[in-house]
């Protein structure tokens, strides 16, 4: 037993020269070794192959050997051209290089991906899965950047130095132009995934084995954030950070970029610059990765699901489906190998082997035949019948399928083993080493493996009562945790694991951890419920539905006029179970909402950082909510974006309830808006900042409020990294809220008309709010929409409906001014002639029209948006509408005032921002709202001057509507 430090791709995973003291510097054994050391042996490890030349510590984990070129090929190190025949080639990863370039080769081969996670040092979580920023997604809903469809069950959270391991978060396939897999390295012809929060690679959908992490986890200095380094796929015209000459290419996956601050580079040339990263131009808008905290275990149980293969057979050869385990079998999910009929066995397991990224001994392995479902048990997965071993005897000189009839299906089994070498990694202990190994005996148990441990890391001063063992599961989906009994024997757990999935044991780490008596808390958003309970009818409530557990789960949080509480639970297993069961539960026939909300540790925010809160409404602009979406959580902390769609903006408000300054992003329309600046005013007195300046992306049809504050009358495409620089320029400025009380129980004046008339109810405005035609039609859209919402993806077609329905009412003419009273500062006020009667905030509507007009009039003041006034304005139909549309006309001049009492006599349309509505008879009283909200008004453009091009943008990260074709 001797203390090893890990080896390989120093350069390519801290970007920099290890520092004295760290792992990294730690001495290393068996540096580019081929030997096999059992579960989790280094980036050494793999089969000698004929004409395989090792690896070196440069080239870490690759199986590289000498191929003959047939096509026309590219090195993916320098991205040149590779000039003759000769070219080196590794047979797992297919990375491709010249000769002279190989033993500059420092990108890792994705069949080590799981021994380069490294945990950090940093003591600052308790064991049960604690880290300063958790898992990216705890809603495992959508789907690494990139990933060809059967790339993605073999995804790895592969993290920098000293990283928590962190699961990717798959989106939905698509099709992505001249980029690569970041596994195997090939071009993404046909549909692949991507992660939501990793921002460069995108991936084939055939061998997710061994990924890149996404945006790190935090470093052991909460103060040093170092480069997260990505692989290829870099915008082109990309330039390198030290030498300043290309890096990009559309030929091969070559060059790297930082996850963060977007620094682009060589991969050889990585290793010059700067461990430390700054996050670049948005370092004020980010929120640190070090200081958010998301405790997890074992919350997320999604499998990886992938596109079955059907691959034809060559000619000569012979197709066969390979699982590596139980749990494969089981979900029948399988890998497709293509060999020769008259293949050897021993050549057949190999290819096994190399389909699951499997490079240790093929000796230690044998394939079992599965027979057709018909003759298998139901609960048996064990394979029957034939058994190809690997390097046995018997089997020598032996022909592979072709020379008999075999079954298409074979398991992947291991070979029982009597010991192993097993890695130990110190997690949170300052220890000078990155992991120990041991041999693991049958007669070893967790007990006796932390006993021998603690020597070699250094703490044999202290009891082994005071530690404890971790399995670590780093999945593509999850990162699960487990402690281990005392007497857990280790040989047979390995084994067990095995006899599961072969690929799980690839993914399986240990860590010897201090046992504190740290009690887990998970805080669960519960949205969804009715509005206006007290707290103990909201906790009997959920008791009912889902059997809360007095002991583990309590009430943080009640937001009553949004029916939403916060959920404080002291157990992971309760956390999972009640997450799992509010998705599936409905309250008073409305579905509920569970969102697991990540802890902001305020205190460890730097002076100078405002991070910059995003909400996002996905249904708005057709599809560019979405890819705005994607596009924000790569550039951004993806903790500080939210959707909409999935609680409202209330969960992002409680994230960023400690924050003591932070601004706010609105991508939608303005009912969107509207939505957000209402959950603004109903929680601004638990914010520690209660005045967040709020900043709008338009997407919906008029945005009109969008149109005052300068951000444009639509989003058009800009490169979301240009808006986040808008952003952080912005001018602050001052709106007014208005309150409208709607109150019908005085309506009609009988008794019948009280019994049957709505409760009252409190509606905000920002922007206009409109009565009669204009709200008709606005009604008769919304009405539209809401039957065909397909087909409302488009503003131009937006438009033209609304053109539609004004032209269907040309005709008609109802009165308004003999169907409602108007008071002004409780005067009565007599109305023209009109067909609608609009109360306007700002100088906007309908689309950017000037409804009020630029005419001076002594009468009235110069109108503003925060002067405290309102300006009412009549128009006499759909034709005055669309005069005031095309400039050549203004509406009605009729008062101007801070409140005012609307008597409506009959049935009437009503929109407010946008948002439409038959409001009954009775009474509308609008008064100002509080204090006035503190709005981003976009600054006017400069001319642009030739600056330094470090503060250019360098991650080249394309409009989201480029992304996916």
């Amino acid at each position: 037993m001797a203390a090893a430090a890990e080896s390989g791709a120093r350069a390519w995973l801290s970007g920099g020269s290890p520092r004295p003291g760290s792992p990294t510097s730690s001495p290393e054994l068996g540096a580019g070794s081929r030997s096999r050391l059992g579960p989790g042996s280094g980036p050494g490890s793999g089969i000698e192959r004929p004409g395989a030349r090792p690896p070196g510590p440069s080239a870490p984990g690759h199986s590289f050997r000498k191929v003959t070129l047939t096509k026309p090929t590219f090195c993916h190190l320098c991205s040149d051209f590779i000039w003759g025949l000769a070219g080196i080639l590794c047979d797992v990863c297919n990375f491709m290089s010249h000769e002279k370039c190989v033993k500059h080769v420092k990108t890792p081969c994705t069949s080590v991906a799981p021994s380069l996670v490294r945990v950090r040092a940093y003591s600052g979580q308790a064991d049960g899965g604690g880290s300063s920023l958790g898992q990216k997604k705890w809603r495992l809903r959508d789907g690494i950047r990139g990933v060809a469809p059967g790339c993605r069950p073999q995804a790895k959270a592969v993290l920098c130095p000293f990283q928590v391991p962190v699961a990717h978060c798959f989106g939905p396939r698509g099709h992505y132009k001249r980029k690569f897999c970041a596994v195997c390295r090939k071009g993404l012809e046909a549909p692949a995934l991507r992660c939501e929060a990793a921002r460069s690679p995108r991936l084939c959908a055939l061998r997710l084995q061994r990924l890149p992490p996404c945006h790190l986890d935090g470093h052991r200095d909460p103060d040093t954030h170092h480069h997260h380094w990505r692989e290829g796929n870099l915008s082109s015209g990309a330039r390198c950070e030290f030498c300043r000459k290309t890096c990009s290419s559309s030929d091969v996956l070559a060059g790297v970029r930082c996850e963060w601050c977007g620094v682009q580079a060589h991969s050889v040339c990585s290793a010059v610059l700067t461990p430390e990263c700054t996050f670049g131009r948005l370092r004020t808008m980010v929120l640190p990765p070090a200081c958010v905290r998301l405790l997890s275990r074992n919350f997320s149980k999604m499998h990886c699901f992938r596109i079955s293969e059907s691959a034809a057979p060559e000619p000569g050869k012979q197709t066969l489906k390979i699982f590596d385990g139980n749990d494969t079998v089981q979900r029948n999910h399988f890998r497709v190998i293509s060999v020769p009929r008259l293949a050897r066995s021993q050549e057949v397991l190999e290819a096994a082997l190399r389909a699951y990224y499997i490079t240790e001994d093929p000796q230690a392995f044998q394939l079992q035949a599965l027979p057709p479902p018909t003759q298998a048990g139901d609960a048996d997965t064990e394979a029957l019948g034939k058994v190809w071993s690997g390097g046995t005897a018997e089997d020598e000189g032996s022909r592979g399928p072709g020379s008999r009839d075999v079954p298409e299906a074979w398991v992947i089994r291991a070979l029982p083993r009597t010991q192993e070498v097993l890695k130990i990694y110190p997690a949170w202990l300052k220890v000078g080493v990155a992991y120990v190994s041991l041999r693991v005996t049958p007669q070893s148990t967790a007990q006796t493996v932390v006993l021998e441990v603690l020597p070699l890391l250094g703490r044999q001063d202290e009891g082994p009562e005071g530690f404890q063992l971790l399995e670590v599961l780093m999945g593509s989906r999850q990162v699960q945790r487990m402690v281990l009994a005392d007497e857990e024997l280790l040989l047979g757990r390995l084994q067990a694991i095995r006899q599961t999935s072969l690929r799980q044991m690839s993914q399986t780490r240990f860590y010897v951890a201090e046992r504190r008596a740290v009690a887990p808390r998970v805080s669960l958003f519960v949205g969804g419920l009715p509005p206006g309970l007290s707290p103990q009818e909201y906790s009997s409530l959920l008791d009912e539905a889902m059997s809360l557990k007095a002991g583990l789960v309590s009430m943080s949080h009640v937001y009553s006029s949004q029916g939403a509480v916060v959920l404080d639970v002291a157990c992971f297993a309760e956390a999972e179970r009640l997450y799992m069961l509010v998705r599936d539960t409905a309250v008073h026939s409305r579905p509920l909402t569970a969102l697991v909300l990540p802890d902001v540790l305020h205190t460890k925010l730097p002076p100078d950082c405002c991070p910059l809160l995003v909400f996002v409404n996905p249904k708005s602009g057709g599809l560019k909510g979405r890819d705005l979406l994607c596009s924000f959580r790569k550039l951004l902390n993806p903790h500080q974006v939210f959707e909409l769609t999935n609680g409202g903006p209330l969960p992002g408000f409680h994230v960023f309830s400690q924050v003591p300054c932070f601004r706010v992003l609105v991508c939608g329309g303005d009912g969107t808006v509207g939505w957000v600046l209402a959950t603004l005013e109903e929680v601004r007195h638990r914010l520690a900042c209660q005045e967040p300046a709020v900043a709008i992306l338009p997407l919906g049809t008029g945005n009109d409020l969008g149109r005052v504050l300068r951000w444009g009358a639509g989003y058009s495409g800009e490169d979301p990294f240009s808006v986040l620089l808008s952003v952080d320029e912005a001018d602050a400025v001052l709106m007014d809220r208005w309150t409208i009380l709607l109150d019908a129980q005085e309506a009609g004046g009988g008794e019948g008309s009280v019994v049957d008339a709505e409760p009252p109810k409190i509606v905000h405005m920002s922007n206009y709010c409109g009565i009669g035609i204009d709200a008709e039609l606005s009604l008769d859209f919304h009405q539209a929409r809401e039957e065909e919402p397909g087909k409302f993806t488009s503003r131009l077609h937006n438009k033209g409906v609304y053109v539609r329905v004004g032209l269907q009412k040309l005709s008609q003419a109802r009165g308004l001014h003999r169907e409602i009273r108007l008071q002004v500062e409780q005067q009565e006020v007599e109305l023209p002639s009109i067909e609608g009667l609009i109360f306007i905030n700002i100088p906007s509507w309908g689309s950017g029209a000037d409804l009020w007009g630029s005419d001076s009039d002594s009468k009235f003041e110069k109108p503003r948006m925060d002067d405290g006034l309102l300006e009412v304005v009549g128009v006499t139909g759909v034709v005055h509408m669309g005069q005031v549309q095309g400039g050549l006309r203004s509406g009605i001049r009729i008062a101007q005032g801070s409140y005012f009492r609307v008597t409506l006599l009959k049935a009437t349309p009503v929109q407010v921002d946008g948002e439409p509505w038959v409001q009954a008879p009775g009474h509308m009283i609008i008064s100002a709202a509080g204090p006035k909200v503190h709005m981003l008004r976009k600054a006017k453009q400069k001319p642009r001057k030739a600056g330094n091009p470090r503060d250019a943008r360098v991650d080249g990260e394309p409009a989201p509507e480029g992304d996916s074709k």
